[in-house]
């Protein structure tokens, strides 16, 4: 009787994790774009210079930076007093994208709240002559081509801590758990070296945005498989935290028209291979 007890109760348990689990996972689900009302919709001409730029680009050994993927918001952080508050500027050189160094101000104020006290920002953007230097200096094991970096899009950042390695300091594992809210996402984990080809960078973290990262996080993707697994479905549809959210893939064809939205946010990327992801915010459920 007593074992019969016993084995209820780890089964409930193990029950009430598994449901619990389900519940906090990200649900990502196929829909019918067809379905979206026409009223408050329009039709919008993309160029194919837009499937180069924006925050979700694929920049690696394979693709190269274009032009057009520069972001146009760079800023020197140390001159923008509102985002440098409550960590350590490695040097006062550094430049960023101010929506990337807005969100990770968030995200800074955010970590102090839970005691992390202890990030340095060491580098940011790395134009395109300082990159060849890098590479020229360190090799292929350690550095990439001019153009082939992130650090040259200006969408990533190598954060650290003062207190010890980012592998094992308060600060990355702090950031590997909540990252993805702010937008960020670990750009370069240990057990993804044979798809990003890079070796573990637990320091490089890469903005793309919200939802992007939290599916991200929850799928342990990183960026080479969920862009695949974007291109490959077209259409999904998620909610995270409270918020109902709709990810379109477009092919580029000679000629592209898509539908936004007149009256609801969103927001245009190209991947830097062959299309573009419109990703719309349609608030609560």
């Amino acid at each position: 009787m007593k074992k019969a007890i016993v084995l209820s109760c780890v089964a409930a348990v193990l029950i009430y994790l598994f449901v619990g689990f389900k519940e906090r996972g990200v649900q990502l689900m196929p829909y019918n774009n067809n379905e979206l009302q026409q009223d408050g919709y329009e039709l919008m001409t993309v160029e194919e210079e837009m499937k180069y730029a924006g925050n979700l680009i694929l920049v690696n050994k394979d693709y190269k930076l274009r032009d057009e993927g520069l972001v146009d918001d760079l800023v020197l952080v140390v001159k923008e007093d509102q985002y440098t508050r409550g960590y350590r500027l490695d040097n006062e050189d550094i430049k960023i994208s101010e929506l990337v160094i807005s969100n990770f101000q968030n995200m800074v104020d955010d970590a102090q709240e839970d005691g992390i006290t202890h990030l340095i920002l060491n580098s940011g953007y790395r134009n395109q002559e300082k990159q060849a230097s890098l590479y020229n200096e360190m090799g292929s094991q350690y550095a990439l081509p001019a153009g082939y970096s992130e650090h040259n899009i200006g969408l990533s950042m190598d954060i650290g801590s003062l207190v010890g390695k980012m592998e094992d300091a308060p600060e990355g594992k702090w950031l590997r758990e909540n990252a993805a809210r702010f937008g960020f996402i670990l750009r370069y984990p240990e057990d993804k070296v044979d798809i990003t080809g890079i070796e573990y960078e637990p320091w490089h973290f890469r903005y793309v945005g919200v939802p992007h990262s939290v599916i991200m996080q929850d799928r342990r993707w990183v960026l080479e498989e969920y862009l695949q697994y974007v291109r490959e479905n077209h259409n999904l549809q998620t909610t995270i935290a409270g918020k109902k959210y709709l990810i379109n893939y477009y092919e580029f064809e000679q000629e592209l028209q898509i539908k936004v939205p007149t009256n609801k946010s969103y927001t245009i990327s190209g991947d830097n291979i062959k299309g573009v992801i419109v990703t719309l915010e349609l608030g609560g459920q």
